[in-house]
């Protein structure tokens, strides 16, 4: 193998090492310390809100989330099929059950299909929307900015408020992703429903090896989330808890590497878009395919490039392609297995599933990195063609 192309790795270029070993120096390593206070500033500075809350990872955030619109057992939380599981188990953390959408043509929630499911499937009660089915209350639902490609918000708002249910924005992989046009304008991923979580998991845009962050509309319920992440200590000497806390805080260390890469998120998402438009430009005439687009009136961050195969001309299974890429030294994969068919959710309800069956099946995620070259991706653009090439009509 002449060459190798990871998919997504982390980028330390900056202040990490530094930040890192003077946490260590002042021994303040685990879920205390200047660092953590440092990166929530940065991260509600970044995102032009009161508070952050830093914490374990993006599935805690979501957690916490959960728990602060108040989901009990029984109750009923609308989520994607089209995601990573760890947007839906936090449901079953809860005691709820998800009930699964379908997406739309950027990956996200399909919001005419969700309007649709509310009027027709439910219905609307003093106490708040109920689905018919089981008459379970629909406290929230969960949307996933998938690959950094914000959903429609406007729309999904518009229905949250009509029926009375909680938004909880997974804006694990969009960090930095905002609108640029309408009635959220200026507004960044994560900021536009009632909370919003983060992850710094070692693929995304900025890592913190793993961690996350949470925010909130009310500052009231950001800060009862920190407290509820902390143990819910109430008196530090005598160590009284008045609710059953988590241990879902984020370390220190963990801390000072993030404030480093928040430092670099500006030019970290500068790159992104960069090698995006170069993939965009080299793949434009490509027969194979198309390099998935984000939505309009939206700044994204890039995430993840997702080319959509031609099944017309190339048959193979996925894994069969991304093998053979692997083998000429470009890491590739397949978006996630569709969360409604996964063995410990295949009974959950699944609303009109179509568009997710039809992505999850022509969907190749291609190396993303901040530290590609201009060569690498010139490099995994002629080694996919060639790839396919070799596939057409098989």
């Amino acid at each position: 193998m002449e060459k190798f192309v990871p998919l997504s790795i982390p980028n330390f270029e900056g202040n990490e090492e530094k930040y890192v070993l003077d946490a260590v120096k002042q021994g303040w390593v685990s879920t205390g310390g200047a660092y953590i206070t440092q990166l929530e500033e940065k991260m509600a500075e970044f995102l032009h809100v009161p508070m952050a809350v830093a914490c374990q990872s993006g599935t805690a955030a979501l957690h916490l989330a959960l728990m602060e619109c108040n989901v009990q057992p029984g109750d009923s939380v609308i989520v994607p099929t089209v995601t990573f599981i760890a947007a839906v188990n936090p449901v079953r953390y809860q005691f709820a059950n998800p009930i699964f959408m379908d997406c739309d043509d950027g990956l996200c929630m399909d919001a005419l299909k969700l309007e649709k499911f509310c009027e027709q499937e439910c219905e609307l009660k003093e106490d708040g929307l109920h689905w018919k089915k089981d008459d379970s209350r629909i406290k929230a639902m969960i949307v996933v900015h998938v690959f950094g490609n914000l959903a429609n918000m406007e729309k999904i708002v518009e229905i949250a408020e009509k029926y009375k249910i909680k938004v909880i924005e997974d804006a694990t992989e969009a960090l930095g992703s905002k609108f640029v046009s309408g009635k959220y304008q200026g507004k960044y991923a994560g900021t536009i429903g009632d909370y919003g979580a983060y992850s710094f998991n070692g693929n995304k845009i900025i890592t913190t090896g793993g961690g996350g962050a949470l925010v909130a509309r009310d500052t009231e319920h950001a800060k009862h989330a920190k407290y509820i992440s902390t143990q819910a200590k109430d008196d530090v000497h005598y160590y009284i808890h008045n609710e059953v806390g988590f241990n879902y805080r984020m370390t220190n260390l963990q801390a000072a590497l993030g404030v480093a890469q928040m430092e670099e998120l500006p030019e970290f998402i500068m790159r992104k878009q960069r090698n995006y438009a170069q993939y965009q430009t080299l793949l434009k005439n490509s027969g194979m395919g198309y390099l998935m687009p984000f939505r309009e009136g939206t700044e994204s961050n890039q995430w993840f490039y997702a080319y959509v195969l031609n099944r017309n001309i190339v048959k193979a299974e996925l894994r069969e392609i991304i093998t053979a890429l692997e083998k000429r030294g470009v890491q590739t994969r397949a978006i996630w297995g569709l969360i409604h068919e996964q063995r410990p959710y295949v009974s959950c309800a699944a609303y009109e599933m179509e568009k997710a069956k039809y992505y999850s099946e022509r969907v190749i995620n291609l190396p993303c990195s901040t530290n590609l070259t201009s060569e690498d991706i010139e490099y995994v653009v002629n080694t996919l063609e060639d790839v396919l090439h070799s596939f057409a009509g098989v």
